[in-house]
């Protein structure tokens, strides 16, 4: 049994196994019990499901607390709630792609679930190559501040304005080089029917297909993000690897009730621009003060006062709006 003490990328092969398991325990889960058959999910089982996985994801930082120390357990934690911050930004444009394709709910939790498997790839790939570049050329961390600097800015200066799905081209590119069908073909992402033109069989793609494709081109766009502002706070790959993980196995709960909800968060992105912003600057920070490094527990403490204030804003400057005045009379 000693390759379970075998080290991978700093932390002992069986940490990485015990990850590997429970993730695929989720899957497993997921797909074999909770969710077997397309059917819409209620507001009140995505708030349970999102609890359960928020549960799991903070019991799992208490496992590397004890295992690795309160550094790391407050790194993970910090980690984790800024993924799952910046995941809540990727809900409204999921949002908006699955409005611009009419994807009925009932076949939204098959996209999504789809495109949660192609983020754990993917994002393993990037936090890899990430992880390996930091290693090598620590100075990158210091270009790492300053995108995100940038980004929190630009998020300020553009926090007013919509996702724009049409106009994007790697959606046009593929309008232009694949046959796409007239319409959704119930939850099938590549059917054959006959060539109008010969009648002869041919594949198609359906809308579904390309709403996969835009989801999983939303989560490319938003990792650039989100990868460099938790190597802001760590740079252990298990630390950055497993945090985002586990705050992303929760998005497709948390996108049924918050897609429901998008009005009532109006001040979000501004919190979460102001969140890139301190996490970007908190390197600069810590050089001028002679730190190695801010202590975790003021970076964790200082992002969920920056969210926390932007929510509670939010659901405050919204109070009196007529869908939030519905809401309250339907639930009592």
């Amino acid at each position: 049994m000693d390759f379970l003490w075998i080290d991978v990328l700093g932390k002992p092969a069986w940490m990485w196994l015990t990850f590997v398991a429970v993730v695929l325990f989720l899957l497993a889960l997921d797909l074999g019990v909770l969710h077997k058959d397309s059917r819409e999910i209620g507001i009140k089982e995505s708030f349970a499901l999102s609890a359960f996985y928020i549960t799991l994801g903070l019991a799992f930082g208490g496992w590397i607390w004890f295992q690795s120390g309160q550094q790391a357990g407050l790194e993970y934690l910090t980690g984790f709630v800024v993924e799952k911050s910046l995941a809540m930004d990727n809900i409204f444009v999921i949002a908006m792609i699955f409005s611009y394709f009419s994807v009925p709910r009932a076949y939204q939790h098959r996209v999504l679930l789809w495109g949660i498997l192609g983020v754990i790839v993917l994002r393993g790939i990037m936090i890899g190559a990430g992880a390996a570049i930091v290693e090598n050329y620590s100075w990158v961390l210091y270009l790492f501040a300053a995108f995100l600097i940038i980004t929190g800015i630009k998020m300020l200066m553009t926090a007013d304005q919509e996702y724009d799905v049409a106009s994007n081209p790697v959606l046009t590119f593929l309008r232009k080089r694949l046959p796409v069908t007239d319409g959704l073909r119930g939850e099938k992402f590549i059917v054959r029917e006959p060539d109008p033109k010969s009648g002869r069989m041919k594949r198609y793609v359906t809308p579904l297909f390309l709403a996969l494709v835009m989801v999983e081109l939303a989560d490319v766009i938003f990792a650039v993000d989100s990868i460099p502002a938790i190597f802001a706070i760590t740079t252990d790959p298990y630390i950055v690897y497993t945090s985002n993980i586990f705050a992303i196995l929760g998005l497709r709960a948390l996108y049924f009730a918050l897609s429901a909800l998008i009005h009532r968060f109006a001040y979000l992105k501004y919190a979460l621009a102001v969140v890139l912003i301190f996490i970007g600057s908190k390197i600069f920070l810590a050089d001028m003060l002679g730190l190695a490094k801010v202590p975790p527990v003021v970076s964790l403490t200082v992002t969920l006062g920056i969210l926390a204030a932007g929510i509670l804003g939010s659901l405050w400057a919204t109070r009196n709006d007529p869908a939030a005045i519905a809401e309250r009379e339907r639930t009592g």
